[in-house]
């Protein structure tokens, strides 16, 4: 199939009104649960583990706009209380044999050189690949010897208690930055990340397409892997982002240019805007009375003699109209 930037899926659940085989496929020991709502990648206790992929592939680079591509991923799984390589979200090329087992670590390894990415959720200690503990998660870049690793005891969990977890998987392209969070089933997402790591994935891969993935190791079958709920949504960057990732050295030293202001020095700010626009306001009061009283008290000035002798010529005037009327009204 053709390689999608925009590649989007969600399932709640693995049940027949899911339809998830239309976007998703089984292979190896892979198969849907007992409970017809999750799909159980190994742990039937034969010799092969499981896989579970998205049939479209993924391309990290937009082929016509050349734009990097960021993705998110967030599945729901469950492991039990056996100790084994467990899970892994992997990112293989698309050329890879999906339906061939080879023994390997994640069920794909087995001794062969090639570029792929993943995150462990890994319940046995391995000390030839220098495993933490039996209880971590790791990122393997072409190697199954881990570039980051975190113990998730730290973070009071246990990989393969039997109990639900779930975790999400984010890629941004622009800082070139690629974060791992884990946390109880039903938990709202994580602020921190357990794991982070600065890597450029259209470099690793180029044009290459790419597909995502869950898969589980052979390194021991009895161990059952359920995954209940998948999403994976990719989105292509934008063109105004920057593509240099932030340095975090770069911020080391400057805490106190970074303080976020107290709560005293934003009420004190409020007082002051409050007096300075209460203090402009009367200002501007006081200019406009006295701006009226000049212009508004000015009347015309005129001599003393032209008022007398003014009032004295309308006197005259109506007393002659007076007697003319009388006159007229008498006929005289």
């Amino acid at each position: 199939m053709d390689a999608d930037p925009n590649l989007t899926f969600y399932f709640k659940n693995f049940g027949k009104d899911s339809n998830f085989e239309s976007q998703l496929a089984l292979f190896g020991d892979a198969k849907v649960g007992r409970d017809n709502s999750s799909v159980q990648i190994s742990g039937s206790g034969v010799s092969t583990a499981g896989r579970f992929v998205c049939k479209r592939p993924l391309n990290l680079v937009h082929e016509k706009s050349r734009k990097m591509v960021s993705f998110s991923n967030y599945f729901a799984f469950s492991m039990s209380g056996v100790n084994g390589d467990g899970l892994a979200f992997v990112m293989l090329p698309s050329q890879f044999p999906l339906s061939v087992f080879n023994g390997g670590e994640m069920g794909f390894l087995g001794g062969r050189k090639m570029k792929f990415l993943a995150v462990e959720f890994d319940t046995f200690k391995d000390e030839k690949h220098g495993d933490l503990n039996g209880n971590h998660v790791g990122i393997d870049v072409g190697s199954p010897v881990s570039v980051k690793v975190s113990n998730v005891s730290s973070i009071n969990l246990v990989l393969n208690g039997g109990k639900k977890l779930q975790s999400w998987i984010d890629y941004e392209a622009s800082s070139k930055r690629f974060e791992v969070r884990l946390s109880k089933f039903g938990e709202s997402r994580p602020l921190h990340p357990l794991l982070t790591y600065s890597i450029d994935l259209s470099k690793m891969w180029g044009d290459e397409n790419v597909v995502v993935g869950l898969s589980s190791s052979t390194a021991n079958a009895s161990q059952k892997i359920s995954v209940h709920s998948w999403s994976f949504k990719s989105r292509i960057m934008p063109q105004w982002m920057h593509s240099e990732p932030l340095d975090p050295q770069h911020f080391v030293g400057k805490e106190e240019e970074m303080k976020v202001r107290k709560r005293s020095d934003c009420t004190l700010r409020v007082l002051s805007s409050l007096v300075l626009g209460t203090g402009c306001g009367a200002l501007g009061a006081f200019l406009v009375l006295l701006l009226w009283t000049v212009l508004g008290d000015r009347r015309p000035i005129v001599p003393e003699e032209f008022v007398v002798q003014q009032s004295k010529e309308l006197g005259y005037k109506k007393f002659d109209a007076s007697v003319d009327k009388t006159v007229e009204d008498g006929k005289v």
